[in-house]
């Protein structure tokens, strides 16, 4: 079966969400296709203790606040999924479920979107899949560990692994959040390429957004690289990361050199005992159903002016970070540039 929109929208999480509110506000036909059974995106899929860097009036999409949540100054993913179900169904916005693109191609003077249940043509197409590829590092001896081994997106509570030896890798937000998870009740060992940087207790994504924002509109005048948040630190120091830290509890080793059967093993011999190993070691962008385009340059990385791709400007990309966008990975952060990719959109159709 072959469909026609104006706009296809790849992807209906907060990215997505974000563009249908204004290419809805602008009167174009459009369509969301999102790969997941129900909506709230990737948040569907994080650890139970997980809670947003900022209140909840500062984690909010375009149009529509999301209201606190008894108890919590900043809400937990629970409550995030509830928002983005709730702002979808108030916007009414097109989302088809489970459809998910395998491949965006030229055809003619439309871009054609095939999916795992028919095709779509479109005069123009929004990718905003999201960051949402889970990165593993090739260490040697990754298939000597007789352990188990799982990623972020795989963890879920302390309660999986009470008792038992484990080590988190990573010196990000989840390395350090999911530390602080399990350093009560179990023998962890936490690891990080470089020292831990914590940011001051009282930032918190309000800032983080604040630099992001300052940091482009500095390169846009061709004004000096403010560093952006990565001038500040890495890690927002969340209530449970401050209480473990301050109890000493987060220790951050530097990276082992390899992993062994029973463990991980340091170039200087130390080893460690291990039952299990969490990589906090971060995602990639999910953008394999724009490969039929061939717009990545050597390193993988598509050229973008703001969201358009230079090198085909029906492509827009929203949500992946910095390069389309400042904090465009975040919910308050995406507006902007949803706004900013609508616009051209329209512009192009006009």
């Amino acid at each position: 079966m072959t469909r026609t929109a104006q706009v296809v929208v790849i992807g209906g999480g907060q990215a997505g969400l974000a563009a249908g509110y204004h290419l809805r506000r602008l009167g174009l036909e459009f369509v969301n296709l999102d790969a997941r059974t129900e909506p709230g995106g990737a948040w569907q899929h994080t650890w139970d203790s997980l809670h947003l860097f900022s209140p909840a009036a500062y984690s909010s999409l375009p149009g529509r606040l999301m209201p606190p949540q008894t108890g919590e100054e900043h809400p937990d993913a629970a409550h995030v999924v509830a928002y983005l179900r709730e702002y979808e169904k108030r916007y009414e916005l097109p989302v088809r479920r489970p459809v998910r693109a395998l491949g965006v191609y030229r055809d003619g003077g439309l871009l054609r979107v095939e999916t795992d249940s028919g095709t779509w043509h479109g005069r123009a197409v929004i990718s905003a899949t999201g960051t949402w590829r889970p990165f593993l590092p090739a260490v040697p001896g990754g298939g000597d560990f007789a352990g188990q081994q799982l990623h972020t997106v795989e963890y879920r509570r302390p309660q999986d692994f009470a008792g038992r030896r484990v080590i988190v890798v990573g010196g990000g937000n989840s390395g350090a959040q999911i530390a602080a998870d399990l350093a009560y009740d179990t023998e962890l060992t936490w690891v990080a390429r470089r020292p831990p940087r914590f940011l001051a207790d009282d930032v918190d994504g309000r800032a983080l957004f604040g630099a992001a924002t300052a940091r482009r509109r500095a390169l846009d005048r061709g004004g000096t690289d403010t560093g952006g948040v990565a001038a500040l630190g890495d890690i927002v120091a969340v209530e449970p990361v401050r209480e473990a830290r301050d109890r000493g509890l987060l220790k951050a080793s530097p990276m082992f050199a390899r992993l062994v059967p029973g463990g991980v093993e340091w170039a200087d011999g130390t080893r460690a005992e291990a039952d299990a190993v969490i990589w906090c070691t971060g995602f990639r962008p999910a953008l394999s159903h724009l490969a039929p385009l061939r717009l990545r340059g050597r390193r993988g990385h598509i050229a973008t002016a703001g969201t358009r791709a230079v090198d085909e400007p029906r492509l827009h990309l929203l949500g992946y970070g910095d390069w389309t966008g400042p904090a465009s990975a975040t919910l308050i952060g995406v507006g902007r540039p949803a706004r900013e990719a609508a616009c051209a959109i329209a512009g192009l159709l006009a």
